[in-house]
């Protein structure tokens, strides 16, 4: 009878170890024995990339947004269409606008040759990239967390149901980043990843010709560059200082000068107000926050332990 128990005590274990999840937890330590020359591998191609193109470094930042605000942070952003992935780059808020694809690429290669073999996933690279390029433009550092794995799926339809839209209202923007877990201050603190970068035309040409909570003078200024009909894919920089992290951004807000209407959302006597003008003011507060939304944005719903794999080419499913 007893032997009976243990044979069905035994079984018992079996089942739940082949359906076991195991998950393991990010650390900062994952690559530090396996392949300690990772990390600053990648900070080394992050820095040449932004010293060629200032703007570099704010396109490897979004790319890491919007691959974490779509099933979590394991790098379907960067997968090609094929017959059986309806890749994101093809998405509303990416299509001809998402770049960084060849300097990710360029990040692979030089750390598989360091490492010898494919260690460092896809998710990694681009959440270690993001934060290399926010130093690289005079921002704060933060301790990545590390230990995603890749996804072997993309969705753009999830894409364009998750990431935050340019033309959104504060109320929605709150309910899109409580979604993914993130609060209110986290939403203003990554909204201030727009210190640095661009957008194009076509994002903004509303807010600049039918809005009325705008400076008319700033928004003359960007009439001129982007016209009511056509010039789509002109840029304009989210922010006056946009290769340079400070607090530009939050301080064009307070003066009605915010590029997207999503930006200027954040100061239009919401909830946010106030937030926005202790940032404006105060540097080491924002990169302060800044960092923590980081840290906590990256550990949104990561692949770990056996899910998904170590891409070989961050393009493709192995």
């Amino acid at each position: 009878m007893a032997s009976r128990s243990l044979l069905c005590l035994y079984a018992f274990v079996l089942f739940g170890l082949a359906t076991a999840d195991f998950s393991v937890a990010l650390s900062p330590y994952f690559y530090n024995k396996v392949c300690p020359k990772a990390l600053p591998t990648i900070k080394r191609v992050v820095e040449a990339a932004v010293q060629k193109e200032k703007r570099m470094g704010a396109s490897l930042l979004r790319l890491h947004f919007h691959d974490c605000f779509v099933n979590g942070c394991d790098a379907s952003i960067l997968l090609d269409a094929t017959s059986t992935i309806d890749s994101e780059k093809n998405a509303g808020a990416n299509a001809n606008s998402a770049r960084g694809f060849n300097v990710v690429d360029n990040i692979k290669s030089e750390v598989d040759k360091v490492c010898r073999r494919p260690v460092v996933s896809c998710a990694d690279i681009l959440a270690v990239a993001a934060r290399d390029s926010v130093v690289a433009l005079g921002g704060p550092s933060w301790t990545v967390q590390l230990g995603r794995r890749d996804s072997t799926t993309a969705s753009r339809t999830d894409a364009n149901n998750n990431i935050p839209s340019p033309f959104m209202d504060l109320p929605a923007l709150i309910n899109r980043f409580s979604n993914k877990g993130l609060d209110t201050k986290d939403l203003v603190a990554l909204s201030g990843g727009h210190v640095i970068g661009f957008a194009q035309c076509n994002f903004f040409k509303n807010r600049i010709y039918n809005e009325s909570n705008i400076d008319p003078v700033f928004a003359r200024a960007r009439q001129s560059t982007c016209p009511p009909n056509g010039g789509d894919t002109k840029l304009a920089p989210l922010d006056p200082t946009a290769a340079r992290f400070d607090t530009g951004y939050f301080t064009n807000l307070v003066k009605r000068r915010g590029l997207l209407h999503s930006d200027q959302a954040l100061f239009n006597g919401g909830s946010t107000d106030a937030l926005v003008k202790t940032y404006s003011t105060n540097f080491g507060a924002f990169s302060a926050d800044f960092a923590k939304s980081m840290v906590k944005m990256g550990n949104i719903t990561p692949l770990t332990g056996t899910k998904g794999q170590i891409r070989v080419n961050c393009r493709k499913v192995n």
